[in-house]
């Protein structure tokens, strides 16, 4: 795991690829849950029977369910602790090429394309590309800016 210290340790891995998290399983329970949590209950995501009968072959895991792994994976690719603060700052671009079926790994790969200073901290633009296992193209491709601060009260 990269443990950058500061905005410098930051921009020496600009253009790199930062590391790939752990396998996380997509289990039907998450995705109910992230159903209720988010009003989204579009059968192709939690009916399995009829699910079933598509292309798909069974019900498959929100796209925005699948961004939402975002902070977890990568805290677990960058180690952002020794900041005062970091946050998610938004997306720039964001895709789901494939579909992510239920009962499959999905994992996330980290590659830092820039660093963009400001006084007292800076914006990092991430590509985040989350692949399923056994998978021939990403579930997911996110541009993501992340801010971090090297000072309390910004």
């Amino acid at each position: 795991m990269l443990t950058p210290r500061s905005v410098d340790d930051l921009k020496a891995h600009i253009g790199e690829d930062l590391g790939v998290s752990p396998w996380h399983d997509v289990s039907q329970a998450e995705i109910n849950a992230f159903a209720d949590a988010t009003g989204d209950h579009q059968w192709i995501h939690t009916d399995r029977e009829r699910a079933r009968a598509t292309a798909f072959g069974g019900t498959v895991a929100h796209g925005y369910y699948t961004l939402s792994l975002a902070p977890a994976l990568l805290a677990q690719v960058v180690g952002l602790d020794s900041f005062a603060m970091a946050v998610n700052y938004g997306l720039e671009k964001l895709r789901f090429p494939a579909p992510l079926p239920v009962g499959d790994r999905v994992r996330m790969r980290a590659h830092l394309d820039r660093v963009d200073e400001f006084p007292g901290g800076a914006t990092l633009v991430l590509t985040l590309a989350f692949e399923r296992a056994g998978g021939d193209k990403p579930v997911c491709v996110a541009e993501a800016l992340y801010r971090v601060f090297e000072e309390e009260n910004r």
